[in-house]
């Protein structure tokens, strides 16, 4: 073909794809964004996340929300689905992770990153509007007395996030005309330090990619097909390699009638649907033999940040923990491991199910026993607070969530097959060695910051009871590397064995950063997308 309806089409618009998007329509490309989600607005976004409706993403169930929560062996994995991807609902923490990730994994020795990373991040950061917390609050006092108590206050700060706070002197709430792109951005409100930043900001304060990279790319010519999901990619005019360009087809997200397909060509793709996202979809495509030649790296060494999810609860507290941003300071245990201290809005206490009593011990029937143990004699001792402390009502204003990340590796794999009960279908399932969920030194933490601050520790539920860890943050699958042997794309995010193809998002991550990955992530695409010329000139 010597026409294409597209120059590129980017398939999800995550940070990964936004980035793409905006760089790409400034090069003067002419790019269409796939973005399975809806597009969020404050007059839509729920109040509550007991608005699950709206809040949690499960077509198939008739929830058409943005939070996808999806149970595999060896994890309970967290992810965005809408227009902007994972930052409507992150927490929109950015950090920038310690220089020994870049020594670690197959992308090790594919480019001085120490060198070259600096330039990146600061784009990014200047992009994401990066400033430091200004809206310090409760929970974050909480945090600094628990690192008093273990002796870490030193390693104590407040995180660097990517919201509007306005000016000192003016009233939280307050309307500025766009404060980061020249006036060429939409305008902005100060943050109101509400602690709804997960549950999607209604205030106009959090800088979500809908009001940075992605409101450029479309300023500059880009579209967005939202509530539209990519079934199939296919090369066309009979090569294989891609060189003469792609066929996309989609359908819409919430109908499965063959009458909502399109068809749709482009010169080249770039796949940036998250790391599971990503996976789900070529292994599909490698299966059905649209894209058979993927290379078979793909699915393995995905990785979680090594966390896990603990908290402190103050059944009856009259602080209001619920306030300020949803992560707002952070601390250093050791120097593998990392504390968050992280929050929910007032009333939003739906995953409070999702926390129990703290429990140690080894996986499998006897920490269940454990558990039962410790809930009892909790309740025997404590009967009032224990009971309180095991109910929804009040969670989110009572708790202080404790967001636990290291950095030593593990990583598990994901791959495309039948489940034993379910033999009609295939579908993405985790294998490997199991990814430790509990983590002595995280929950030594926890107790001993419930005794100092007059709390009671709390531990994952499904940790104890599956065995798995819960994580917001998925990474690897499609592993940068030199060889097909050994990755899934290049070093300029070149997928193996294609022309024209590319992946761009979490997938490529290589090392477990330790830090929540969106700077990482958007850094990354912006160096992928600096290999690719402008229109004018030829595509590598």
């Amino acid at each position: 073909m010597t026409t294409f309806d597209y120059d590129f089409i980017v398939i999800g618009s995550g940070f990964g794809g936004s980035v793409s998007a905006c760089r790409l329509s400034e090069k003067g490309y002419r790019v269409l964004v796939i973005e399975q989600g809806r597009r969020w607005t404050a007059a839509n976004l729920p109040s509550s996340n007991w608005k699950f409706w709206r809040y949690l993403w499960a077509p198939a169930a008739g929830l058409r929300g943005f939070l996808s929560l999806r149970l595999f062996r060896h994890a309970l994995i967290m992810h965005g689905n809408a227009v902007g991807g994972g930052s409507i609902t992150y927490a929109q923490t950015l950090l920038v992770p310690p220089d020994s990730v870049w020594r670690d994994g197959n992308w090790a020795g594919l480019d001085n990153w120490a060198a070259v990373m600096p330039k990146y991040y600061a784009q990014a950061k200047k992009m994401l509007g990066v400033t430091k917390n200004q809206r310090p609050a409760a929970a974050d006092a909480k945090l600094k007395d628990m690192a008093k108590a273990a002796g870490v206050e030193h390693s104590y700060y407040y995180t660097d996030v990517g919201v509007f706070f306005g000016n000192d002197n003016d009233e939280p709430g307050s309307e500025y005309p766009d404060p980061y792109f020249d006036g060429q951005g939409p305008k902005r409100n100060s943050c109101i330090a509400c602690g709804g930043c997960m549950v999607g900001c209604r205030h106009n304060a959090k800088n979500t990619l809908d009001k940075n990279y992605l409101y450029l790319a479309e300023r500059n010519g880009a579209e967005v097909l939202a509530e539209s999901k990519v079934i199939d990619v296919q090369p066309l005019g009979g090569c294989a390699d891609g060189s003469a360009g792609y066929s996309i087809s989609t359908t819409r997200s919430f109908s499965s009638s063959a009458k909502q397909q399109k068809r749709i060509t482009a010169r080249a793709v770039v796949f940036s649907a998250s790391s599971l996202g990503t996976q789900e979809l070529l292994f599909r495509l490698k299966d059905k033999g649209s894209l058979p030649n993927i290379s078979d790296d793909l699915g393995k060494r995905v990785r979680t940040n090594s966390e896990s999810i603990l908290g402190v609860r103050y059944p009856g507290s009259q602080l209001k923990l619920s306030s300020g941003i949803a992560i707002g300071s952070g601390i250093h245990i050791d120097r593998f491991t990392h504390v968050e201290a992280v929050r929910y809005p007032d009333g939003s206490n739906l995953l409070s199910g999702m926390f129990t009593t703290l429990t140690g011990g080894q996986p499998g029937a006897m920490r269940i026993a454990h558990w039962l143990i410790a809930v009892l004699k909790l309740l025997l001792t404590r009967p009032i607070s224990g009971f309180r402390s095991l109910i929804q009502w009040r969670f989110a204003r009572e708790t202080v969530i404790l967001l636990v990340m290291q950095t030593l590796d593990g990583h598990i794999n994901m791959r495309w097959r039948r489940r034993w009960y379910w033999p009609f279908s295939k579908k993405l399932c985790s294998e490997g060695e199991r990814i430790p969920t509990y983590i002595p030194q995280a929950n030594r933490f926890a107790e001993q910051a419930a005794r100092a601050t007059g709390g009671l520790a709390l531990s994952s539920l499904s940790e104890i009871a599956f065995n798995v860890p819960t994580t917001a943050h998925c990474m690897g699958g499609c592993a940068m590397s030199n060889s097909p042997e050994c990755g899934v794309v290049d070093g300029q995010n070149r997928v193996f064995n294609y022309q024209n193809l590319y992946i761009v998002d979490g997938s490529i991550l290589s090392a477990n950063l330790g830090v929540n990955p969106s700077l990482t992530i958007t850094a990354l695409a912006e160096r992928a997308m600096s290999f690719i010329p402008a229109k004018d000139a030829k595509l590598p």
